[in-house]
C-alpha cells in the first residue's frame, strides 16, 4: 500500500505544478498605476532674445603723453580726471633754457642777414668796377664767393631759430584731441626726458568702443549691420553693466577687423555707443547682447518638459492613454521657454508636470488642462 500512496501523492502534486504553471494570471507582473500629469500642446510664436558676447569697453581713441624735450615741470594746467578740450594747455616745462637759446638764435640771425648785406654791397661795386677794368678779376671773384657764403649763413641761422623755435614750443603741452586726462605721473619740479617720461594719458570718451570676438561663422550676419545707423529705439545692440544692468543708450557696429585670428578663428568686431553722462569707462569688462529675432513659425516649449540624458534631450508626447518619450533638437532658452528645432510637430501634447515618473509609453492620467506658455 506504501508505494501506491507514494505514485499517488506525486501524481496529485506534478497536476496541481501543471496546473499552476499554466493559469496565465499567475506570471502577469503586477499593472503601474496611471502617473498624474499636465500636458500643454505645442504653439508657435515668434521668439525675441539676445546672443552674448564678453566685451571690454576701450576709447576710440588714446595717446600716452610724453614731452619731446627735457626740463623741469614748471606748470601743470588740470585737474586730474577732468575732461579737456583739444588745443587746451596740460604742461609746462621750464623755458628759461629754451628762451635764451631761441634770443640767440635771433641774434645769430640778424648778424647774418647783416654780413650777407655787407657781402651784397661789395659784390655790386666790384661788379660795376670790373665792367670798367679798373679792378683784377680775382678781386670780383672773391666778392662773389663772400656774398654766396654770406647767403647760406643766413639760411643756416634760419634753420637754427626754427630748431630752437621748435624746442620753445614743444616745453607747453597741448591736448591733442578732446577727451577725459588721466592722473597725472609727474609733479611740479619733476625732471622729464623726452620721449621716455610718461607724463599722462588722455583718452577719447564720447563715443566709446567696446570690443568683442565673434567665430569667424558669425561674419556673415555680423556684415548685414555695417552701415546701419541706429536710433534710439532700435535696441539691436545693447550692453550689459557689470551690474548686469542694460546700459540706456543703443549702439552700431563701427567696424570688423581686417582679419581672422588664425590660432582661435574669431574676428574682432567693434561698436561704438553714445556716452553723455561718462557711465563706460575704458577698460570696462561687460557683455555686449545683440538681438536675434526668431521667425513667427518657431515651436516653443516650456524648459520643464525637457529631460537629459547622455548629452541628449527628450520630451513625453501625449497619445491617448500614454505617454511616449521622443527626442528632440533644441535651440536657444527664452525664460522658461525653449525654441525646439526639430522633433515636434505643431499640435503635439507635451507632458509640463509629472515628467520624472515617466517612462517610455508610460500610463498617464491628464490632470487639468494646461494654458500655452505666453506667447
Amino acid at each position: 500500500m506504501k508505494p501506491l500512496f507514494s505514485k499517488l501523492h506525486w501524481v496529485v502534486m506534478a497536476s496541481l505544478l501543471v496546473t499552476a504553471c499554466s493559469d496565465p494570471s499567475s506570471n502577469r507582473p503586477a499593472a503601474f498605476p496611471p502617473v498624474a500629469v499636465n500636458a500643454i500642446a505645442v504653439h508657435q510664436g515668434s521668439a525675441t532674445f539676445y546672443d552674448e558676447f564678453p566685451a571690454t569697453v576701450t576709447p576710440l581713441n588714446q595717446v600716452e603723453i610724453r614731452p619731446q624735450v627735457s626740463g623741469y615741470i614748471s606748470g601743470i594746467h588740470f585737474k586730474d580726471g577732468q575732461r579737456v578740450n583739444k588745443g587746451e594747455k596740460l604742461y609746462s616745462i621750464d623755458q628759461q633754457q629754451y628762451e635764451g637759446a631761441y634770443q640767440q638764435a635771433i641774434a645769430n640771425l640778424n648778424v647774418a642777414k647783416a654780413n650777407l648785406a655787407k657781402a651784397q654791397q661789395d659784390a655790386d661795386r666790384y661788379t660795376d668796377l670790373a665792367k670798367q677794368d679798373a679792378i683784377a678779376k680775382q678781386t670780383l671773384d672773391h666778392a662773389l664767393t663772400d656774398l654766396d657764403a654770406a647767403k647760406m649763413q643766413v639760411e643756416a641761422a634760419k634753420a637754427n631759430v626754427s630748431s630752437v623755435q621748435t624746442g620753445l614750443r614743444y616745453s607747453t603741452i597741448y591736448a591733442p584731441f578732446s577727451g577725459t586726462i588721466g592722473i597725472s605721473q609727474v609733479k611740479l619740479g619733476a625732471s622729464v626726458s623726452p620721449g621716455q617720461t610718461l607724463l599722462n594719458t588722455l583718452s577719447s570718451d564720447d563715443p566709446m568702443a567696446v570690443d568683442i570676438s565673434i567665430d569667424q561663422i558669425e561674419i556673415p550676419r555680423f556684415s548685414n549691420y555695417l552701415g546701419k545707423v541706429s536710433s534710439a529705439k532700435d535696441s539691436t545692440f545693447t550692453v550689459l553693466l557689470p551690474d548686469r544692468s542694460v546700459y540706456p543708450y543703443p549702439g552700431s557696429l563701427y567696424l570688423l577687423d581686417r582679419t581672422v585670428d588664425p590660432q582661435t578663428g574669431t574676428i574682432k568686431a567693434r561698436f561704438v555707443f553714445p556716452n553723455p553722462r561718462q557711465i563706460l569707462k575704458p577698460g570696462i569688462t561687460t557683455s555686449l547682447r545683440v538681438r536675434n529675432n526668431a521667425s513667427d513659425t518657431t515651436l516653443m516649449i516650456p524648459f520643464k518638459s525637457v529631460t537629459e540624458n547622455l548629452g541628449e534631450y527628450f520630451v513625453f508626447v501625449v497619445k491617448g492613454e500614454r505617454a511616449f518619450q521622443r527626442k528632440v533638437n533644441l535651440g536657444r532658452r527664452i525664460g522658461e521657454r525653449i525654441i525646439v528645432r526639430n522633433g515636434l510637430n505643431m499640435g503635439d501634447s507635451v507632458v509640463v508636470d509629472g515628467v520624472q515618473k515617466l517612462r517610455d509609453s508610460s500610463l498617464i492620467q491628464l490632470g487639468a488642462p494646461k494654458q500655452p506658455a505666453g506667447r
